[in-house]
């Protein structure tokens, strides 16, 4: 349970699709902060909507029309200037909350147009992970100098090269996935959309990746991402994501592989 905070000029938008595991606790621990949270279904046939309805959410009902259009969507029915991207498996500690609110305390202005927070997984199974595999997310912003992207597959805020980032230094918790198979299963979704929404690659480019690449997926991961940290549950993510990153390159190649067939019909 999340202590109530005074609510800022904030509003909160949240795509959702079958998201009844977490969706209640990650509406009430943005109302920490914001004084609003939109949550954008895109055709949920579980409990999200009433459960989100029942957390204090206003529910938006569209078709998923792509990451960064859906992101629109949540923007552009928000009340408030100020607000708070957020994915249904996303909790806002109260230390973040507190660092957000100190912002607007006393009727002041952020100093920056974007600001930064960093995203720390909390595994189905042990502690959260502090120091691996931590991510940073430019996902609060004033929408009145910048908007989210109006894309099907890009969802991540264009920020002109000139701007200075506000950064918190208190994270949100992600609880990214359920377990192993359920995390497999959201790489395989996910490689699909980016092997289709991506400008295609050149044939010999995707073939290279596609032999070669994999192992240097799984070093990412595993060494420069952190997640040797994470003991044996780390490695085992780190196949996975791995194996996801490469079905990216299978599914290019197979885009490949059915151009060439249609040529030659």
């Amino acid at each position: 349970m999340f202590m109530a905070a005074m609510a800022a000029p904030i509003s909160c938008y949240i795509r959702a699709k079958n998201e009844e595991r977490l969706i209640a606790e990650v509406v009430a621990a943005a109302l920490q902060i914001a004084a609003e949270v939109v949550v954008v279904d895109s055709g949920s046939t579980d409990k999200t909507i009433e459960l989100a309805e029942a957390a204090g959410a206003r529910v938006l009902r569209s078709p998923w029309l792509g990451g960064g259009k859906q992101k629109r969507l949540g923007e552009d029915a928000c009340a408030h200037d100020w607000v708070l991207d957020l994915d249904a498996d996303e909790i806002v500690t109260p230390e973040l909350a507190a660092e957000i609110g100190a912002l607007f305390a006393d009727g002041a202005t952020p100093a920056h147009n974007v600001y930064q927070f960093k995203l720390v997984t909390k595994p189905p199974v042990g502690e959260p992970w502090w120091h691996a595999a931590v991510v940073y997310r430019n996902r609060f912003y004033d929408r009145r100098k910048i908007h989210a992207r109006d894309h099907s597959g890009w969802d991540q805020l264009e920020i002109p090269a000139n701007w200075s980032i506000g950064k918190f230094r208190a994270p949100i918790l992600h609880c990214s996935f359920r377990d192993l198979q359920q995390l497999e299963e959201k790489f395989n979704r996910n490689s699909t959309s980016r092997a289709n929404d991506t400008k295609l690659k050149p044939f010999w480019y995707v073939a290279l990746r596609l032999v070669a690449a994999r192992p240097w997926y799984f070093l990412h991961h595993y060494l420069m991402r952190g997640l040797w940290r994470a003991g044996w549950y780390g490695l085992a993510v780190a196949n996975i994501a791995a194996h996801g990153r490469w079905l990216k390159d299978a599914k290019m190649m197979e885009v490949h592989l059915r151009n060439r067939q249609a040529k030659r019909r």
